[in-house]
């Protein structure tokens, strides 16, 4: 391994920074990258560490993303440790690649900085980039702070490299609001970090003269089907258990609890709100003081696991609830949200009566305030009342001028 940087036991990092030491200590073999806002700074710091002697790897400055991507498909296809970074438009362009790397199962992981699809042009935080890619076949981590965002990374590295996955993931965490915002983490030691993760085991490496291997293979109607059914979505579905079995061994070492699908006063909880990202933290606050203050039996459930999605864990944690509202921060376009979408899904064929509504909010860096989830709350336990809506089935949520509602 190369030099080692001696860390306190709390460090006040942002969420880059998290990510970027992470990369560091699990010394990454190639992270190849284009800079693009508020990602750049991942990139920034781990092309410093190589620069300083801090690690050994490599970092290759690409021409784009598309360019980056495709340089990681071939590094981790030659048997490396791989990581990279972006956010965005980036993101967008690295698109077509990303089913080359799930497709050809190369563990690659990648730190996308949530953050708005333009146009019009906007370098704030809000999911249309995770949205995105959630049927690329990468497995789809959520941080909610720069604490999570460091641990997230170790979780994904481990999964994603396991040989019985090999598929690659992604650690998302929200634009500016936890990249660019400095928290206290608690940090591992170098060492502890690298054997948590251990050292990388190639499989199937295009470097192994010894045994040749072919990646990238054209199928066609012959085997195209059943290499998606059998060889992705199956082994995608079928990675849940894994991702808790890293968890737990997190937990173990470091007392940091991770759950797939993350509850926060449900236990008796009547009406719920279901987000991602830093949103979960300010749900949970307003959660609370509406028990307090209100007598509202409020819960929030975040979703920690995104793809593959937890169907089953999701239908558990809402199994009692009366009234639930999905908070998509993402445009839809003309139908209702993704997370909204896919909570249907995992309730459709189950026993709950619950009423589902969907709240559109903080497009742009836009911000979701205690106030508007305070209105959500009061909603929902209106709409638990009466046992059906009494507002319409999707909201946007602190838009300017008149109010906005469809369905």
């Amino acid at each position: 391994m190369a030099d080692t940087i001696e860390l306190r036991d709390i460090e006040v990092w942002d969420g880059n920074m998290a990510a970027s030491q992470a990369l560091r200590q699990v010394q990454v073999d190639v992270v190849a990258a284009y800079p693009i806002t508020p990602s750049t700074p991942i990139v920034e710091n781990y092309a410093g560490f190589t620069a300083n002697g801090y690690v050994d790897g490599e970092f290759v400055m690409t021409e784009s993303e598309h360019g980056a991507m495709s340089c990681c498909i071939g590094a981790a296809a030659a048997g490396g440790r791989v990581a990279t970074a972006t956010s965005s438009q980036g993101f967008a362009l690295m698109l077509e690649t990303l089913y080359s790397a799930s497709g050809m199962r190369l563990p690659i992981v990648l730190n996308l900085v949530n953050r708005a699809i333009g146009a019009p042009l906007n370098v704030n935080g809000d999911h249309s980039d995770m949205y995105m890619g959630r049927d690329s076949g990468w497995i789809q981590f959520g941080a909610y702070c720069p604490q999570e965002a460091y641990d997230m990374n170790f979780i994904a590295f481990k999964v994603s490299e396991d040989h019985d996955v090999r598929l690659p993931a992604i650690v998302n965490q929200d634009g500016f609001m936890t990249s660019h915002t400095a928290q206290g983490v608690h940090t591992l030691s170098d060492e502890v970090a690298f054997n948590f993760v251990g050292e990388y085991k190639p499989m199937n490496d295009m470097l192994d003269l010894d045994h040749p291997v072919t990646h990238g293979v054209q199928t066609e109607e012959d085997w195209h089907f059943e290499h998606k059914a059998r060889q992705q979505h199956a082994l995608m579905t079928a990675v849940l258990p894994k991702i808790q079995a890293a968890f737990d061994d997190f937990e173990k070492l470091t007392g940091r609890k991770y759950n797939i699908v993350e509850r926060y006063d449900m236990d008796d909880a009547e009406v719920a709100v279901v987000c991602m990202g830093t949103s979960v933290e300010t749900a949970r606050e307003v959660a609370a003081e509406m028990r307090a203050q209100h007598g509202i039996k409020a819960g929030v459930v975040g979703i920690r696991v995104f793809r593959p999605w937890p169907l089953e864990q999701i239908a558990a944690a809402l199994k009692d609830v009366k009234a639930i509202a999905a908070l998509d921060r993402s445009s839809p376009h003309g139908t209702v949200g993704a997370l909204y979408n896919e909570i249907s899904g995992a309730l459709f064929n189950t026993d709950t009566k619950a009423v589902l509504t969907n709240y559109i909010y903080g497009l742009g860096g836009r911000d979701l305030t205690k106030a508007h989830l305070v209105s959500i709350f009061t909603e929902l336990k209106a709409n638990a009342e009466a046992a059906k809506p009494t507002t319409p089935l999707q909201q946007y949520i602190g838009l300017r001028g008149p109010k906005l509602s469809f369905f």
